[in-house]
């Protein structure tokens, strides 16, 4: 495919949100929200594609893939969430399954995901996939998927600082939901920030928070 680059795109603080808007943001987030975000939202929807248009986030925990994704679920994308398929079909983490399953259940939940991702596709929907997309292999493998399936791949890096990420976990360990199983240490963090494989040079567009 033809690939989609944009330059960098800085995050400031509230002033440029509705206010309505900032009071739903603070409580997802519980920090700062990224004041172009409803322009980055305009960008994705102006685009012209003659194929469906699939957004695949990508980011660390904490980095706001889910509430991009949740903005774009209310401009007709259809979601896609392992996290939330877990939820949906084993229950919650450590009380309805054991905690050593949830590598079992990612597998196989990311599993019936790609097979309606390609049913999306097909049916001409627009989507926005809710993973992390850590490895550069997992992003390539499902560029090919979406190509093959007929859509068009838009690659969304939302690059924070670890002093944000540690900030909104903190605020989101507060939480129990689909979305904050489980709380994320400071060593498994430090793993995911260690094993991040950030995206260069692959028709991604990047959004910084600073």
């Amino acid at each position: 495919m033809k690939a989609y680059s944009h330059p960098n795109i800085d995050f400031d603080p509230l002033e440029e949100q509705e206010p309505d808007y900032i009071e739903e943001k603070v409580k997802l987030l519980g920090v700062i929200v990224l004041s172009n975000f409803e322009e980055n939202i305009k960008d994705i929807l102006r685009q012209i594609t003659s194929n469906p248009l699939i957004i695949m986030m990508c980011g660390v925990a904490g980095s706001g893939k889910t509430t991009f994704a949740q903005r774009l679920e209310t401009e007709g994308f259809v979601r896609l969430s392992i996290d939330e398929e877990i939820w949906k079909v084993n229950g919650r983490y450590g009380i309805d399954y054991p905690a050593e399953k949830y590598g079992d259940y990612q597998v196989e939940a990311e599993r019936r995901l790609q097979n309606q991702l390609i049913r999306l596709i097909q049916d001409k929907r627009k989507v926005v996939i809710d993973f992390s997309f850590w490895q550069k292999a997992k992003r390539d493998g499902y560029k090919q998927l979406i190509e093959k399936a007929g859509g068009e791949w838009r690659l969304i890096y939302l690059k924070v600082s670890p002093e944000i990420i540690r900030k909104r976990l903190d605020i989101r360990s507060k939480r129990f939901d689909a979305n904050a199983a489980f709380p994320i240490t400071e060593d498994a963090l430090t793993s995911y920030l260690n094993g991040f494989e950030v995206p260069s040079c692959e028709g991604e567009v990047v959004i910084e928070s600073i």
